[in-house]
């Protein structure tokens, strides 16, 4: 009586899970950031702070390790790199998975990143869906370059190490697709390369 339910969603849980962690992930790389930022700043400047959007002209080797290092694991686990295989197919015991896949946002060929795989893997498309969240966005610079820029490499290929080699060159391409069209206040040299995608069908994936 006291429980709006009987019963748990598995996959609900599943992405409650995954979105948990991300959140986390997000929360670490802005935190590192503004506190990399923050040492780099002269004591007047310090003073005078008010947004740590206001950079230094340089950062030091040890800032920019502690930028990139948190940055890195949130690109590693935007691309479920490490993933679990499922055991098998699952389906969850209410209409979550449905109304989840539902909110969207699509391409014009009806791809979205919300869409679920639940046989080898969470997702159809290894790229999560908070991406667009406003917490994703409000990174502060130079962490979201960061992110950007290596997310750039992997799904053009550029990236071949073995821990994107869960990415085949369709997950790649669509993933880099789905963002193309759905995705906003991508840098401009993101948009300038229409040619992008077409590149990713010549690369082949070990």
């Amino acid at each position: 009586a006291p429980y709006l339910s009987p019963h748990s969603d598995v996959v609900a849980q599943l992405v409650q899970a995954h979105q948990t962690q991300m959140h986390n992930l997000i929360t670490l790389t802005n935190y590192q950031t503004r506190l990399a930022i923050y040492s780099a700043l002269s004591s007047s400047e310090k003073s005078e702070l008010k947004t740590t959007e206001s950079l230094p002209l340089e950062l030091t080797a040890g800032a920019i390790r502690q930028i990139e290092g948190p940055a890195e694991e949130l690109v590693r686990y935007l691309l479920f790199a490490n993933e679990p295989s499922l055991p098998g197919s699952i389906r969850g015991s209410s209409t979550f998975a449905t109304e989840f896949a539902a909110r969207g946002p699509r391409d014009q060929s009806g791809r979205s990143l919300r869409d679920f795989d639940l046989r080898r893997r969470l997702f159809k498309y290894p790229c999560s869906y908070l991406i667009y969240s406003k917490s994703f966005d409000t990174l502060p610079e130079p962490a979201k370059s960061y992110v950007y820029r290596r997310l750039l490499e992997i799904l053009t290929g550029r990236d071949q190490s073995p821990t994107f080699a869960h990415l085949s060159t369709t997950d790649r391409r669509a993933i880099l697709e789905i963002l193309l069209a759905t995705k906003s206040n991508l840098p401009e040299y993101w948009k300038r390369n229409h040619l992008l995608s077409d590149q990713i069908s010549h690369i082949q994936v070990k």
